[in-house]
């Protein structure tokens, strides 16, 4: 995880960031695997808290003093900063969803919701899509689609129940199913967003024929949060 987040820290900021800013880039990049390390690993909520401080106070010295052009150092220190809440922040939640009890299990349903909900969205959409999601940020995505997706979250769930993870009810297959197939939907959207606002169309050429590392765990980013605070606070 600590490896993913850097290198999609890495593409995510040689979008963002401009050409000029390369240095900055790479010192954010490092700072984020710090972070992620930390949120993982911290014991206390104050070694938590200084998890995220600390790399946030590096990145903040370094444009202190490298602030180039006075126009555009804000927006830049922005992207440096938000750089660590979208990935190692969001990342590291599966770090401590593998730390729980049947951790294993957790991560292995995980992909398997989300591998099913982008498998089925496919299909569906290819086959009935007619209607737009959300033309604006994803021209290709079909609210016929998003529901297929939904529809394979869920069977996607309940093949990690039948299968591995018996401790599930019907109740959680359901919950998890949907919850986790709607905001891994919405990762997905979130990432497209992101890069037409950057101009590009694919985070990177790190997976041939698929685009970066990030556009393969944008879904993921918002899947293990979900995932987490549910196996803490609903399912215990």
């Amino acid at each position: 995880m600590f490896i993913a987040s850097g290198l999609a820290l890495h593409e995510f900021y040689r979008m963002a960031l401009p050409k000029q800013r390369r240095l900055e880039g790479s010192f954010s990049v490092t700072a984020g695997v710090l972070c992620c390390v930390g949120l993982a690993y911290a014991s206390s909520a104050p070694f938590l808290l200084l998890s995220i401080v600390l790399p946030c106070f590096f990145i903040f010295l370094l444009y202190l003093f490298r602030f180039q052009d006075m126009q555009a150092v804000s927006r830049d220190l922005a992207v440096s900063l938000f750089g660590l809440l979208y990935i190692p922040l969001l990342l590291s939640h599966a770090v401590l969803l593998r730390t729980l009890p049947a951790g294993r299990d957790w991560i292995f349903l995980v992909l398997f919701v989300v591998m099913a909900s982008d498998t089925l969205a496919y299909f569906v959409g290819r086959k009935w899509g007619r209607h737009r999601l959300y033309e604006a940020v994803s021209p290709k995505k079909t609210i016929e689609g998003s529901l297929g997706g939904l529809v394979g979250s869920v069977l996607g769930a309940t093949i990690c129940k039948l299968w591995f993870f018996t401790e599930l009810s019907s109740v959680d297959v359901l919950l998890l199913g949907v919850g986790v197939g709607a905001f891994s939907q919405l990762g997905d959207l979130v990432e497209s967003l992101l890069k037409r606002s950057f101009g590009v169309k694919d985070s990177g050429a790190l997976v041939p024929g698929h685009g970066g590392l990030l556009d393969r765990l944008d879904s993921l980013l918002f899947a293990f949060p979900v995932t987490y605070y549910y196996a803490v606070w609903v399912f215990a």
